[in-house]
């Protein structure tokens, strides 16, 4: 099969099934997964579908969302570095609001034993990586809790993050760029998303670098209310540079 008769269909595929993924479709064509992440990125740049996490889903399908199964194992490695660089800005003692994410519930898991930290998340995984932690006083923020992202929203979840200040907010997106800001499927999410900076005195976005230039539904902020964007290396000199035009510090680990 010659490539555009490959791509065509995996663009067919990705239409029947709202998103293909790299090792499956490389399994179906008998061909090697670099092979395929190339058929996907000439399908990119021609506009017909958008890369995910993984795989890559139809142009215009700016609600498709991963649940957290799905992008737990996602960047692992990165996420883990991320992860150790980011431990360094949390404070001695004080508040601290954790998002929903994979690397943030990473970085939970990760809090020393002997940190003191009051510690306020609306994330299901989160504060199941916390609730045994002894130094750790925790806050369960509640509201309607969504599958997709084990995370609570809606009413009760702005309400309480209306009525905090916190030292620190650890933040996580579904995609970031500099025209378009961080992304996220859901606005439901993206409201409790403004909701958390707006509670938080400094904001640490931690996401890896394949989430650059990944636009979604729901826009809940852009770099100018970041303070510290945490990322793995892959993210190029030209693009950190430019965060850092505007105003905000990055750091590759």
């Amino acid at each position: 099969m010659y490539a555009a008769e490959r791509q065509q269909e995996i663009l067919r595929l990705a239409h029947e099934g709202g998103r293909v993924d790299v090792l499956s479709l490389a399994e179906t064509f008998q061909v090697t997964a670099e092979t395929v992440r190339r058929d996907l990125k000439v399908l990119d740049r021609a506009g017909l579908v958008r890369r995910v996490h993984g795989g890559a889903i139809p142009a215009g399908r700016l609600d498709f969302e991963p649940n957290v199964a799905e992008r737990e194992g996602v960047s692992a490695d990165e996420k883990n570095r991320i992860v150790r660089a980011a431990l360094s800005e949390l404070p001695a003692d004080g508040s601290v609001i954790i998002d929903a994410g994979t690397t943030t519930a990473r970085l939970a898991a990760a809090l020393p034993a002997d940190c003191a930290l009051t510690v306020v998340t609306h994330a299901l995984p989160v504060a199941a990586r916390l609730v045994d932690h002894p130094g750790i006083s925790l806050h369960l923020v509640g509201g309607r809790v969504r599958h997709r992202t084990s995370a609570a929203v809606d009413a009760w979840a702005l309400r309480a993050y209306g009525e905090i200040n916190a030292d620190l907010l650890l933040l996580a997106t579904n995609g970031f760029s500099l025209d378009d800001g961080l992304t996220t499927p859901d606005l439901a999410e993206a409201a409790v998303k403004r909701a958390m900076v707006a509670a938080a005195r400094r904001t640490v976005l931690l996401a890896d670098s394949t989430k650059l230039r990944q636009q979604y539904f729901a826009r809940f902020g852009d770099f100018s209310d970041v303070d510290l964007f945490v990322t793995d290396t892959g993210l190029g000199d030209e693009d950190a540079a430019a965060i850092e035009r505007r105003g905000t510090e990055v750091v590759r680990a």
